[in-house]
């Protein structure tokens, strides 16, 4: 039973790699388990048309390159996957409002065969070219000359192996890079989980790069798990390591309503101080109106040293936030 229960919550931190990024947990639901209650409101249609028109226009950009490849019609095995759009409103004390708008989505392409994939989305170029694990690239934990950095990107991977894969994107301006990401996951037991991903880039800004990922997680109880999640960032242009980590606490109320609380740090090597940005994150998710519509509330408390002379300050941070799975 243990081990059953162990399951169900690794199967969500799984997600942390996933290119997209987001609040894992909260994908994740025991079989079975009713989908929240929605009662009929006015703002349905609305919702209902905007989810539709999103899906919509993913899949016509993946026809349209899924075209170039071939003559197969895309209905001979092409799909779209992993489909997100996330809307948030983050702001820390004494900051501006940080307006963030995210899209992910992973397409199955017919005629590029069995093992090749295209991706498509709108986010930090720099999270997605890094390769940067989804819960230290949230808007809540980027400086804040980064914060507003949103571009389309998209572009086409091949797996070789179950746990290797090469992707070829495109960011704004037409500007391109190269991946290459090895990612591997185990379990010694029945309530540890341990992932690792090593991804190498090369890209005109950066030149040569690699970011590793390392999480570890233990199931506490059926309803608790624990994480430690840490990466590392060096490039040819920074030849310095940027390294961040969360250590945090996840606890489900059940019909995918979530608790979060994380401990944040960031460091970057070289600039004379151990750690730039410390802080703490309060989050409470849930779906609500439909089980694809998930509402999340943040407070956090931030103490960041960008410099070594002048002392650490505090800022208090609260966010909004909507995601729309399609």
């Amino acid at each position: 039973m243990m081990r059953t229960f162990a399951a169900l919550s690794f199967a969500a931190l799984r997600c942390v790699f996933a290119a997209a990024g987001g609040a894992a947990f909260a994908q994740d639901e025991p079989a079975g388990a009713p989908p929240p209650a929605a009662s009929a409101t006015p703002a349905e249609p609305t919702l209902e048309a905007a989810r539709d028109a999103v899906r919509a226009t993913t899949v016509w950009l993946a026809r349209g390159i899924d075209s170039w490849f071939g003559d197969r019609p895309f209905e001979a095995g092409g799909r779209v996957s992993d489909g997100q759009l996330g809307i948030a409103l983050f702001q820390r004390e004494g900051e501006r409002l940080d307006v963030n708008v995210r899209l992910h989505a992973r397409v199955k392409l017919p005629n590029l065969g069995e093992s090749a994939f295209a991706f498509l989305g709108r986010d930090n170029p720099r999270e997605v070219i890094l390769d940067t694990p989804g819960a230290v690239a949230r808007q809540e934990r980027l400086p804040r000359d980064t914060r507003n950095d949103r571009e389309f990107l998209g572009g086409i991977g091949v797996a070789l192996r179950d746990a290797f894969d090469v992707r070829l994107g495109l960011r704004g301006g037409f500007k391109p890079y190269v991946q290459a990401r090895y990612h591997h996951e185990w379990e010694p037991d029945d309530v540890h989980l341990v992932e690792f991903r090593q991804t190498f880039f090369l890209s005109k800004e950066d030149r040569l790069g690699s970011t590793t990922a390392l999480s570890l997680a233990y199931a506490a109880s059926p309803l608790l798990t624990l994480r430690w999640l840490t990466a590392a960032t060096i490039t040819q242009a920074t030849r310095r390591y940027d390294t961040s980590s969360v250590l945090g606490a996840y606890r489900s109320f059940g019909q995918r309503r979530l608790l979060s609380f994380e401990v944040l740090a960031n460091a970057v090597q070289g600039n004379g101080v151990p750690l730039d940005d410390v802080g703490v994150l309060l989050k409470w998710e849930q779906p609500f109106l439909r089980d694809w519509l998930v509402g999340e509330v943040t407070l956090g408390s931030f103490w960041p040293k960008p410099e070594p002379t002048p002392p650490r300050t505090h800022l208090w941070a609260a966010g909004l936030g909507v995601r729309i799975s399609f």
